[in-house]
C-alpha cells in the first residue's frame, strides 16, 4: 500500500531542487521544536539546520541524506543547557564534532555493519514512534493559565481535517503525476486553503519567529580551563556517539531504499566538520534526520544538490522569507510528518514477527521500546549486546566431534563448530583422555579457534593427554595455536603442513 512512498529512481537536478525546497519547509518547525527541547534559542536550531545540512550534503558520504537538529540530540543537551547555559552547549558541539572527525579518520564507520538486522528494524520503528509522539504535542494549546491542554471542539476537528487533507494529497498525488513533490504540493494547497478561507488554526509563526540575520562567527563564551573541559566532555562523547549511530543507521536505511551504497567513514568526517563549524556559529549541532531524509527521497532527491538546496532555502527563509514561512499551518507540517511515520515504520516487521526466531523478535521489540523511552545510543548498545549473547549461546551448543578408530588403534576426533569462550565447556566434554588409546588425533579441519579462551582450551586439553602419558597429534591448527603449545614437548605433535593461516583474537596479536 505504501510502496509509492519510496520511488527507486535516479534523480535529476530539477528533482533535487524541488525536493530540497520541500525539505527546507519541513526543517523549519523541526529545528525550532528541537531548539525548544534543548532549551536553546530558536535561531540556534535553525542555524544548526543550515550548517549541518549544507556541510554534510557537500562533504558527507551519503548523497540524498538530510542532516540537521534532531530530537535524539536535543534530549541530551537539555541538562547541559539547564545547568551551565547555552554557551557550554556550543563548546560541547565543537568537541562533539572533533570526536566525530576522529571516528572517521580511524575508520570506525565500518562497525555499523556489526549491527544486526533486528536492531536496525527496532531502531527504525522506535524513531517512527518518536516522530509520531512528537507531533501529538501540536494538538495541545495553552489555556489561560499557560498549561497545555488537548484541543477540543471545532479547533480539534479543523486540525484533524487539515492533517487528513495533507496526508491524502501526499498519498494520492503520486498516482496522478510525479512531476511535482507531493509533500510540497500538500503544504501549498493547505496553506492557500487556510488563508483563502480565513480558517482559525495555528501557523508556524505562532510557534516562534523564524526571522533572523546571516549567521556570524561566535566563539563559545566559556572559560578555557580544565574544569570546562570536564563539564563538556561527557556530553560531547554522548552526543558524538548518538549522532554517529543515528547518522550511520539512517545511511544504511537510505542505502536500502535507493539501492545504492554510501560511505560510512566519510559521513563520520562530514558530520564532524559540520558540528565543529556549527558550534562556532551559534548552532546547537545535529546529525542525520530520518524523517527529513525520507521526505527528500520520497520527493525525488537523490544527489548532493537536494541537501545543499534545502540548506540554502532554509537560510533564505531565515533572512528574507520568514513572514511567508510563518504563514504555513502547523497542521500541514504535522500531516507531512505523519506520512513520514507511515513510510519510516517497518510494517513488514509486524508480519514477520511470528515467523522469525523468538530471540530476534525480542531484540526488535526491545530496541524499539528502549529507543522510545531512553535514547538511540542505549537502544543500539542494548540490542547489540543481547544479539551477541544470543549468538554466543547458540554457537556454544553447536560444537561436536565425529569419532573414529583406525586399524592401528589410533583414535581420531574430528571437531566441528567454533571454539570460543562460550563453547569451551562443551569442547572439553567431547574428550576422554583416561579412556583413550595411547595415540590420539584431534582434527580441527571442521572447527576454528576464535579467541584466547579457545587457545587456552586447546592448551589445557593437550596437558590432560600429556599427564596421561599419551601421544597426541593436532591437525589443522593456526600458527597462534602452535605457538601456545610449544611447552607441550615431544608428546604433542602438530601437523604444520596442513595447518591453516588465520588470525585469532588474542591480546598478544593486537
Amino acid at each position: 500500500m505504501f510502496s509509492q512512498l519510496f520511488q527507486k529512481k535516479r534523480g535529476t537536478w530539477k528533482d533535487d531542487a524541488l525536493a530540497g525546497l520541500t525539505v527546507a519547509l519541513a526543517l523549519v518547525p523541526g529545528s525550532i521544536a528541537f531548539a525548544f527541547v534543548a532549551g536553546a534559542p530558536p535561531l540556534s536550531g535553525l542555524y544548526a539546520g543550515f550548517f549541518v545540512c549544507l556541510i554534510t550534503a557537500a562533504l558527507g558520504g551519503r548523497p540524498g541524506m538530510i542532516s540537521g537538529a534532531t530530537g535524539a540530540l536535543a534530549v541530551v543537551m537539555v541538562s547541559l543547557v539547564a545547568d551551565h547555559g547555552v554557551e557550554y552547549l556550543f563548546a560541547a558541539v565543537v568537541l562533539m564534532g572533533v570526536f566525530q572527525v576522529g571516528a572517521g579518520v580511524l575508520r570506525l564507520g565500518k562497525f555499523i555493519r556489526l549491527i544486526p538486522h533486528p536492531v536496525m528494524l527496532g531502531f527504525v520503528n522506535g524513531l517512527a514512534i518518536i516522530i509520531f509522539l512528537a507531533q501529538l504535542s501540536q494538538f495541545k494549546i495553552a489555556d489561560t493559565g499557560g498549561i497545555l491542554q488537548w484541543m477540543q471542539g471545532p479547533a480539534l476537528y479543523l486540525m484533524v481535517g487539515l492533517v487528513i487533507l495533507t496526508m491524502a494529497i501526499i498519498y494520492l498525488l503520486p498516482k496522478l503525476t510525479m512531476a511535482f513533490p507531493s509533500a510540497l504540493a500538500a503544504i501549498l494547497v493547505v496553506t492557500a486553503l487556510v488563508h483563502g478561507l480565513n480558517l482559525d488554526t495555528r501557523t508556524v509563526g505562532d510557534l516562534a519567529s523564524v526571522a533572523g540575520g546571516l549567521p556570524s562567527f561566535h566563539l563559545p563564551m566559556v572559560a578555557l580551563t580544565w574544569e570546562t573541559f570536564v563539564i563538556i566532555l561527557p556530553y560531547a562523547l554522548i552526543l558524538a556517539a548518538i549522532g554517529l549511530i543515528e547518522s550511520l543507521m539512517t545511511l544504511t536505511l537510505i542505502d536500502e531504499v535507493t539501492e545504492t551504497r554510501g560511505r560510512g567513514n566519510r559521513e563520520c568526517i562530514g558530520q564532524g566538520v559540520a558540528n565543529v563549524v556549527t558550534g562556532f556559529f551559534g548552532g546547537m549541532g545535529g546529525c542525520a534526520m530520518i524523517g527529513q531524509s525520507i521526505i527528500n527521497i520520497n520527493s525525488g532527491g537523490r544527489g548532493r544538490l537536494s541537501g545543499i538546496t534545502a540548506a540554502l532555502c532554509l537560510l533564505v527563509f531565515i533572512v528574507f522569507a520568514s513572514s511567508l514561512i510563518e504563514m504555513i499551518p502547523v497542521a500541514a507540517l504535522v500531516g507531512v510528518m505523519f506520512m513520514v511515520v507511515v513510510g519510516t515504520f517497518a510494517w513488514s516487521s509486524l508480519r514477520i514477527l511470528h515467523k522469525i526466531p523468538l530471540s530476534d523478535a525480542l531484540v526488535l521489540v526491545l530496541v524499539s521500546a528502549v529507543t522510545v523511552f531512553t535514547d538511540l545510543a542505549i537502544a543500539v548498545a542494548v540490542g547489540v549486546i543481547v544479539s551477541a549473547l544470543v549468538f554466543a549461546w547458540q554457537n556454544a551448543r553447536r560444537i561436536y566431534s565425529d569419532i573414529s578408530t583406525d586399524e592401528e588403534g589410533t583414535k581420531t576426533y574430528r571437531l566441528n563448530g567454533p571454539l570460543f569462550f562460550g563453547s569451551v565447556r562443551s569442547f572439553h566434554d567431547q574428550f576422554t583422555p583416561g579412556e583413550d588409546p595411547d595415540e590420539v588425533v584431534i582434527d580441527f579441519r571442521g572447527s576454528r579457534v576464535c579467541d584466547h579462551s579457545g587457545l587456552e582450551a586447546v592448551s589445557s586439553l593437550t596437558e590432560r593427554y600429556l599427564s596421561q602419558g599419551k601421544k597426541l597429534r593436532l591437525k589443522h591448527l593456526s600458527a597462534e595455536c602452535r605457538s601456545l603449545l610449544e611447552n607441550a614437548g615431544s608428546m604433542i605433535e602438530v601437523n604444520v603442513i596442513e595447518d591453516p593461516r588465520y588470525r585469532v583474537a588474542v591480546d598478544e596479536l593486537a
